[in-house]
């Protein structure tokens, strides 16, 4: 570390708060060196004990944190600053808005905006080579080639000695020795790829009547302060060439934008989309991602050479300078929530941003969210439908098939029905989709001898089988092992029985049932990555695959012109389980995977298969009547004052043993603080009592819409103190109740 700056204590000392991105309670004060001057949001390296971190020059108080002044005699100073643009204004109160809502250290909320700690160091540089405009003493043929290449191609254009080698078919060394010679200016330059830069003015295709209001009322509210806006349409409305009015508006501004995805998946084909649409591709952003591209990006955003993000949730924390629109495409995925580390709902904090940054944003859904419908009712939001396909398309037919009376045969999982529509859509030279969202072969496996089932060793989980790799994998914390010869509890040989389909098993039932279909499989077992994606997706467009055996991974964002039939296998599964947005997520789901068929010219059908046909889900997917299915849930909902018409806060306590669990989940309700208005659940086992070694209990938190749920959980956690080996996770808003 280096030696710290001396401070003269018989003069004032300056200093600085500083937020470093670490699970700690606030910004802590350093002293500011003489020769050194710095600003809120300038980043800047630091000691913390006997090593130095990066932080963020802060400006204010985070919301629930208390200032402690510091005698001056122990004040450390800041070491150096960072030749980096500053963490901006808008991002910073972000990062603290956040941090109070979601009851997280401000710090861990600061880690997402510095998730690429390499972009704060300056651009690394590249020597290229230019015509100089001198001859050199003695040309080659090898150095004529070069010559003559770089006077076509551009003789003030810099280019690196490989390019430019390559280009004229000699080796490196000709290039340097021509810039020895005094024939070639060597000249500095980025290091990095340029952003191309999207063309705001570039005619779109041409839009319907409908579409084109729904263009004009998103693209009116650019420029124009804060607007939450609900772009509502149908399955293959076009609700993207929509919304890209709204982005062209803010390109004209000079404004960046943010686009969110709730999948990696679905970013290839929106990133060809938008490259056909501007002429040039935005800046992806997603887990995949190299850390060099990452730099780039993260960097570009910073310094505004990055006009249009394109992105998952954590795009929603890089640094934008200018920032003039925020789109969330599928906004009712739950994909949006991010489950670990700091819990936060991807799109409600794009609302937030948008409202601390005063600009629009527009939540875009064939099924919104009932959450995002009562904000409309409410008249928080705007609203914006597009209730017919584009063109010639037309909603595709549904019809729930009743699986009690139209059996599969036994070992098999599709219906007489299902296999019928299946050969005559084939047949027809269309494309099919059999839909099952569950990976892998079987959900369970046990011995026929002992009944002995293969559990998770760490989790609360059965082992899945996925047959194709020979093993068994934990969905929940990726715990593999080899598909075992012998049972290992009674040691019975060739006993093993696979429990229920998975997606694999639905595949080698239809390799039997339609021997001549040229088969894909689609499932994030499966696809690796988002370029494997868009292989999979180009091949099925292509019509290079008759039919079509996938997960939620082809649910949503496709458009497959020639598939004409869908089937979905277990239409029921996700109904149980006791989770308070049971019905509304599997009828998403549901309604999307139909949404795959008839985007073409040709009709389309759906069939679903199911034990339930008279369920509210299935009446309102063959009826057609969303809104209606939306209207009980809400019913429902606010009888029972659950969200959005009450509050909900998870909290899970996690230790290695389970005593010691339970010891801190009894002390911690001792400590619950009466109050009116709310209601402590708990604590008891959570769903999923044991997770990655980790034993887990639960409390739930109830509370009325106006209650200060925040505040309460705040004041009662100051009142207990967690054991070192006791995790705490808060989830405010939970989506999920594993």
């Amino acid at each position: 570390m280096a030696d710290q700056p001396a401070l003269d204590m018989d003069i004032d000392v300056v200093t600085a708060r500083v937020l470093l991105p670490l699970a700690l309670p606030g910004a802590y004060d350093y002293a500011v060196p003489g020769d050194l001057e710095v600003c809120p949001g300038d980043f800047v390296r630091v000691p913390l004990g006997p090593r130095e971190v990066t932080g963020v020059v802060w400006d204010a108080l985070p919301q629930g944190v208390e200032s402690r002044p510091v005698e001056r005699e122990k004040l450390k100073a800041i070491v150096s600053r960072f030749d980096a643009p500053p963490l901006p204004d808008v991002v910073r109160q972000f990062v603290d808005w956040v941090a109070a809502y979601t009851l997280s250290p401000p710090g861990a909320v600061l880690r997402l905006a510095m998730r690429v700690p390499q972009a704060l160091e300056p651009a690394p540089t590249i020597i290229g080579y230019r015509l100089s405009g001198e001859e050199p003493p003695r040309v080659t043929p090898q150095r004529q080639r070069v010559l003559e290449i770089l006077r076509e191609t551009g003789p003030q254009l810099a280019r690196p000695a490989r390019e430019i080698s390559e280009m004229a078919g000699v080796g490196t060394s000709v290039v340097t020795g021509l810039a020895k010679t005094g024939a070639l200016d060597r000249i500095e330059m980025p290091g990095e790829r340029a952003f191309a830069e999207p063309d705001g003015d570039i005619q779109g295709p041409k839009l319907s009547a409908p579409q084109m209001s729904a263009a004009r009322g998103l693209a009116d509210h650019v420029g124009q302060g804060f607007a939450a806006t609900l772009l509502d349409g149908v399955t293959g409305a076009g609700k993207t060439e929509v919304y890209f009015e709204a982005v062209a508006e803010a390109l004209r501004q000079g404004k960046q934008v943010l686009v969110m995805l709730p999948e990696i998946a679905l970013t290839p084909q929106l990133l060809k989309r938008f490259e056909t649409r501007f002429g040039a591709p935005p800046a992806p952003w997603h887990s995949d991602l190299s850390q060099k591209e990452r730099r780039r990006i993260w960097r570009g955003v910073a310094e505004g050479r990055a006009h249009v993000v394109v992105g998952a949730r954590s795009a929603l924390f890089l640094p934008y300078t200018d920032l003039g629109l925020i789109v969330v495409d599928e906004e009712h995925e739950s994909a949006f929530k991010q489950e670990e580390g700091v819990i936060y709902n991807a799109r409600d904090m794009a609302v937030a941003r948008a409202s601390l940054g005063d600009i629009p944003i527009v939540l875009a859904s064939a099924t919104p969210s009932l959450e995002t419908v009562v904000n409309v009712q409410r008249g928080r939001y705007e609203r914006l439908v597009l209730p017919e396909r584009h063109g010639a398309a037309r909603l595709p037919d549904v019809t729930a098939i009743d699986l009690r009376a139209d059996a599969p045969d036994r070992g098999r999982w599709l219906s007489p029905s299902l296999v019928s529509a299946t050969t005559e859509t084939l047949a027809a030279g269309d494309q099919a989709m059999l839909f099952l969202n569950r990976r892998g072969y079987a959900p369970l496996t046990l011995c026929r001898t002992c009944g002995h089932r293969f559990e998770c060793p760490n989790c609360d989980a059965w082992l899945v089988e996925h047959r194709f790799r020979r093993e068994l994998q934990c969905h929940h914390c990726g715990t593999r092992v080899p598909t075992p010869h012998s049972c290992p509890e009674c040691g019975a040989e060739n006993s093993l029985a696979a429990c229920g389909p998975g997606v694999e098993r639905i595949a080698e039932e239809a390799v039997e049932r339609f021997p001549d279909a040229r088969l894909s499989v689609l499932s994030s077992d499966h696809l690796h990555g988002p370029e494997a994606t868009q292989e999979a997706v180009g091949q099925i467009t292509r019509q290079e695959v008759d039919l079509v055996v996938g997960t939620q991974v082809v649910a949503k964002g496709h458009n497959f012109p020639n598939l004409t039939l869908v089937g979905v296998v277990d239409a029921d599964l996700g109904l149980t389980g006791g989770d308070l947005r049971a019905a509304e997520r599997t009828y998403q789901l549901l309604h999307q995977v139909a949404g795959r068929a008839g985007r073409g010219q040709k009709p389309g059908r759906v069939f679903l298969q199911t034990y339930m046909p008279h369920h509210k889900v299935m009446q309102a997917l063959v009826a057609g009547d969303r809104d209606r299915f939306l209207q009980q849930e809400a019913r429902e909902r606010e009888d029972a004052g659950m969200p959005p018409y009450g509050r909900l806060v998870s909290l899970i306590l996690s230790a290695p043993e389970l005593p010691q669990a339970m010891e801190t989940a009894r002390q911690m309700a001792r400590a619950v603080p009466p109050a009116d208005g709310v209601r402590v659940l708990g604590p008891a086992p959570a769903p999923i009592a044991l997770l990655r070694g980790r034993h887990r209990v639960r409390f739930l938190i109830k509370a009325t819409r106006d209650f200060q749920v925040q505040k309460y959980v705040r004041a009662w956690l100051a009142e207990v103190k967690l054991p070192n080996a006791v995790r705490l996770a808060v989830d405010v808003d939970p989506q999920s109740f594993l």
